[in-house]
């Protein structure tokens, strides 16, 4: 796995697709249509008491920012190529099932990615839950192997998992 310093980012392939998808849409269609509303809003008379001329520019000032968020984090990105993961130990892109100890064996299974992308994708197109490398499971998880026992401190306590299968998402 890749190792992660504080500038690089590490994204799954879809989630440094997605990203790209979004940068693209807001530099092309979300633009444009800010400058719509700017124009429309310009249109209203006085620029320094019109509320909708106030709100395009808020809202050309949040797309601009996105843009320049992605832009940064696309040019620090590793983009993990998930055929070529070891399957051995649990690693961002692989798909991981655990069973909670504590709750008579119930069995979930996740699929680890890179925090920076996780908001931009949910749940996978398997139907799989998507978790951060950087939440309390992703963290505990991280770097170890089938039948290995973690502890993690959750909102509500601690729980104990053991993991039961690591593979490729399908």
């Amino acid at each position: 796995m890749p190792k992660k310093n504080d500038s690089q980012v590490i994204l799954t392939r879809s989630g440094h697709k997605k990203l790209v998808e979004e940068l693209t849409h807001l530099k092309t269609a979300g633009r444009q249509e800010v400058a719509r509303q700017l124009e429309v809003a310009r249109g209203f008379g006085d620029l320094s008491e019109n509320a909708e001329y106030a709100a395009a520019k808020d809202e050309q000032s949040k797309v601009e920012s996105r843009i320049l968020e992605l832009e940064t984090m696309l040019g620090n990105v590793t983009v993990v190529d998930e055929e070529k993961l070891d399957t051995s130990r649990v690693a961002i892109g692989l798909t991981v099932q655990l069973e909670d100890l504590d709750s008579a064996g119930k069995v979930h299974t996740y699929s680890l990615v890179g925090s920076e992308e996780l908001s931009s994708l949910g749940v996978s197109q398997s139907g799989i839950q998507r978790i951060s490398q950087k939440s309390p499971v992703g963290q505990a998880i991280l770097g170890h192997s089938v039948g290995d026992e973690v502890s993690v401190t959750i909102p509500r306590g601690t729980r104990k998992l053991r993991i039961l299968s690591i593979m490729r998402e399908k």
